[in-house]
């Protein structure tokens, strides 16, 4: 066999031009899939990170019985919140974790009533990770001793036509299902570019909605935030002996349709990459038939000097496989070059925000990722189209009579 791999390599460069091009041709393609594949990696953590972090953190804690009843928010304190905090912060991945209230209410003054959604949040706890945080651009962000007052979406400020230091009411149910309602000032009003969220959720502090919905140093959602999308499995795995009965639950489990998009967009990079190693297979096809024609004499002398047509194949086979090998360094040397360049310096996107609510949630630049993860995925079909796009010149290679393929002119 080794004697094999060496005549395979020495032939695969006897055509040095032709190797180059189809080895380069095969390493743009696998290095464009990466660099396509770090990419949607940083758009992931660019876009939807920010979009969970918005809409409730990687990983919810709820008191038992939340689920059968989440579309009303029903306010179920959690017995053990602090427990669950500490738990949590000690956890690697973790970068956040805090208390909130969720309920449904109503904001309304001259202009009219309009269904949200009310939290209470701890504010400094989620200052250095909330979108809605960094992006107040009126007033001020919440803090812990505020009272009587809310941070309100420039969507909804809009439709109420209002602005900072306005009142509005607000109406919420209780624990008790009593319905609540207080005059608040508007403190602060965030633009995070997504008017369906910022016309739907109000924050207050979480001491302000403890006292309006009777839940004195309760807490009915423990939130948490990952460094990155993909590490809740291990983190819910160490927080369940905490839970006592909690129920625990990713953003893929509440948030569906972020995944489904997520699993969209991997679909059709499959696709495309199909199209790429057929193109890289034909490639392969197209220089072994030519090296079968060329060197039929050097087939028949090989035939004649008694090696099977089996033994032929193989090394033809053998050649197809090591121009599938070459072009997969190439293809990760370029990836990896292009990826770990843009990482460092990454991709700005800003001009693009305004293009979907999605966008709007980019903060600035994108970083593509090395995108490892993903590499054995589109490697190894690459190598295998490469070996089966063999298959076919390695036949005609063996069934070439070697008396006739010596005559060969």
């Amino acid at each position: 066999m080794l004697l094999y791999l060496r005549l395979a390599w020495r032939n695969i460069w006897r055509h040095r031009r032709r190797t180059i091009i189809v080895v380069v041709a095969m390493g743009l393609g696998l290095a464009l899939m990466m660099w396509y594949d770090g990419l949607m990696d940083g758009f992931t953590q660019a876009i939807y990170g920010n979009a969970i972090k918005v809409l409730g953190g990687n990983i919810r804690v709820h008191a038992a019985g939340y689920s059968e009843k989440a579309d009303s928010l029903p306010l179920l304190p959690i017995a053990n919140d602090q427990t669950i905090i500490q738990t949590a912060k000690s956890l690697p991945n973790v970068i956040g974790a805090s208390r909130r209230i969720n309920t449904g209410g109503l904001a309304t003054n001259t202009e009219g009533a309009f269904s949200l959604t009310i939290t209470g949040i701890e504010p400094e706890q989620e200052a250095q990770i909330s979108p809605i945080a960094q992006n107040v651009k009126a007033g001020r962000y919440l803090t812990s001793s505020d009272q009587d007052v809310v941070l309100i979406g420039r969507g909804l400020a809009q439709l109420m036509n209002v602005n900072v230091g306005d009142k509005i009411t607000l109406v919420g149910r209780s624990m008790h299902q009593q319905m609540r309602q207080r005059s608040m000032t508007i403190i602060g009003i965030y633009d995070i570019g997504v008017p369906t969220i910022e016309k739907q959720t109000v924050y207050i502090s979480l001491a302000e909605a403890q006292s309006l919905y009777d839940l004195p140093d309760q807490s009915t959602e423990v939130m948490i935030s990952l460094k990155q999308l993909g590490e809740e499995p291990p983190v819910m795995a160490a927080l369940t002996p905490s839970l006592h009965g909690d129920e625990i639950e990713s953003w893929a489990q509440s948030f569906p349709d972020l995944q489904q998009a997520i699993n969209t967009k991997s679909g059709a990079m499959q696709i495309f990459s199909v199209i790429i190693m057929l193109i890289a297979g034909i490639g392969v096809l197209n220089l072994l038939l030519m090296a079968v024609y060329e060197r039929t004499r050097e087939i028949g002398l090989l035939g004649a000097m008694g090696l099977k047509p089996r033994q032929i194949m193989t090394l033809f086979v053998l050649e197809g496989a090591m121009l599938g090998l070459v072009g997969v360094a190439v293809g990760l040397a370029v990836g990896l070059m292009i990826n770990g360049s843009l990482g460092v310096v990454g991709m700005d996107f800003t001009q693009f925000a305004g293009m979907s609510d999605y966008l709007a949630l980019i903060s600035g630049r994108v970083y593509p990722s090395l995108a490892l993860g993903n590499f054995a995925n589109r490697a190894i079909p690459v190598l295998i189209v490469a070996i089966l796009a063999a298959l076919y010149p390695a036949r005609e290679a063996a069934q070439r009579e070697p008396a006739e393929a010596l005559h060969y002119v």
